[in-house]
């Protein structure tokens, strides 16, 4: 019978803790990013064909907020557009506000804003995010952007924000669409963006729709698989510790180059990103995954090919996440060459150690499937600044958007945006799961994972998730006619 220890045991674990091979000198984990959840798969799949776009670039100012002779310095941002449905100068622009890593693969994606295109006559903008992809300052290489702390400085989500607040306002200037309304989009990172981009520009961009946006599981199949899990840690390390198990380990993994050492790591985030993406059909969304990627990896686990011990039933659970499609003659590890394919690490690892530490992704308790590991502050930000050489400021993302009491911030002084999260996606817990006020809307989803209401649709889509859609449709073009009858422009509704 299905239960929901194991899914509610990965809550808690993000709900503390967290997940993602930390940065050198860092101690602990950092906050997940997309970099890892690529890093030992298989080739992604090409984008929809519908995905067609022109790459452009905008000659950013380096720094907003000072006049110091340095802050006049630019860099080429790279955006993408697609103009083949806008309706003209009082038709809406759909903004996808860029995560941390090339805006290409959010692109191929973000299936929800290229089918809503269509309907609402929308022309579509995917933003880069400074620092990543190719949108590097200093002279457009990753290794000149990172080079020091001075260099690495403008990093930061207040710029980021502003770069789009730019960038919209220059576009909107060059089409004399100066009164087109603009939706802005996001997902996890991109879609705290997304809201905050709402609340600190309502006068550049009208809505927002902020899915999985963590701006504060595996027990639900198989008690068994649980058990399974939770004893395997003790089981890989007990092998590790000896040349015998050592060999076994490698044999069963079947690991390139022998890395047995990595085989602890890989168990780990299998099992965090495979419930993050525990979409109800097959994805390929950075790695190839079957529907429900944890309803598999417990049926790895309950029903083995490999052998009915401890560590055979592990790997043929890890199969499921790392080589579902059986193109991967080994498991590579964590000295992988394409460990970092999207040039996401340098610039996570700077914004997890100087503002964007969510002190809710740190930290195992002891009713999860991981291994117990005591979160401590002190020591965290002590690694921070080594790595970094910067005191980081771990409240002042709290400051800036008023997280300390995001709700009651979001009631007084927001409105129009969209929250959706699913609470099979452990991130969940740092989301808005409750509808603030008539415009900010919480669309909860106890089946969806991460961000699932912005991939392309399918014929295999369940109806709840095909409701949420609809709703999100709904609401967008609530807001355009609302704003339109406010601007007294004849609606592009029609």
């Amino acid at each position: 019978m299905a239960i929901h220890h194991l899914v509610a045991s990965l809550l808690l674990f993000f709900s503390c803790c967290h997940a993602v091979a930390a940065g050198a000198g860092v101690r602990g984990r950092l906050p997940p990013t997309l970099a890892t959840w690529r890093q030992y798969a298989a080739a992604a799949a090409p984008p929809p064909q519908v995905v067609q776009y022109e790459t452009r670039y905008f000659t950013q100012r380096l720094d907003h907020f000072n006049e110091l002779p340095a802050s006049n310095g630019t860099f080429r941002q790279r955006y993408l557009v697609n103009g083949t449905f806008w309706g003209g100068a009082a038709a809406p622009v759909f903004v996808y506000a860029g995560n941390e890593g090339d805006v290409a693969l959010f692109a191929s994606n973000t299936g929800f804003m290229w089918e809503a295109a269509p309907r609402f006559r929308a022309m579509l903008v995917f933003v880069e995010h400074r620092y990543y992809g190719e949108s590097l300052p200093f002279g457009g290489t990753r290794a000149a952007a990172f080079a020091d702390a001075s260099a690495a400085g403008y990093l930061t989500t207040a710029q980021a924000l502003a770069d789009f607040a730019e960038l919209i306002l220059s576009l909107k200037s060059n089409l004399t669409a100066c009164k087109a309304p603009v939706v802005i989009f996001g997902g996890s990172y991109g879609g705290m963006l997304a809201a905050w981009m709402r609340m600190k520009y309502p006068h550049i961009v009208m809505g927002a729709v902020a899915s999985s946006a963590p701006i504060l599981g595996l027990n639900s199949e198989s008690k068994h698989c649980y058990d399974v899990l939770r004893n395997s840690w003790s089981e890989m390390y007990k092998a590790l510790a000896t040349d015998a198990g050592r060999a076994r380990l490698n044999q069963t993994f079947n690991m390139c180059k022998g890395n047995v050492d990595d085989i602890p790591g890989l168990v780990e985030k299998a099992l965090i990103y495979g419930s993050m993406m525990d979409y109800p059909t097959p994805s390929n969304f950075l790695t190839s995954l079957p529907a429900y990627p944890v309803r598999e990896i417990c049926r790895a686990i309950d029903k083995p090919t490999s052998g009915n011990d401890t560590v055979s039933r592990i790997k043929d659970a890890m199969t499921i996440y790392y080589n579902s499609t059986g193109g991967l003659a080994c498991f590579p590890g964590a000295g992988a060459e394409d460990d970092d394919p999207y040039g996401m690490f340098p610039g996570w690892t700077w914004q997890a150690c100087t503002e964007v530490i969510m002190t809710m992704s740190y930290g195992i308790g002891n009713a999860t499937v991981f291994p117990p590991d005591p979160f401590n502050l002190t020591a965290y930000l002590a690694g921070c600044l080594a790595t970094t050489g910067v005191p980081p400021r771990p409240h002042w993302i709290q400051s800036y958007f008023g997280g300390y009491d995001i709700r009651n911030v979001l009631k007084r002084s927001g409105s129009n945006i969209i929250f959706f999260n699913g609470l099979r996606d452990p991130w969940s817990a740092g989301g808005i799961l409750k509808s603030i006020s008539n415009s900010i809307i919480a669309l909860v989803e106890p089946k969806g994972g991460h961000h699932v209401d912005l991939r392309f649709s399918t014929k295999e889509d369940p109806e709840w998730l095909k409701k949420v859609r609809r709703q999100e449709m709904r609401i967008i073009a609530d807001w355009l006619k609302q704003y339109y009858s406010d601007e007294a422009i004849d609606s592009m509704m029609n």
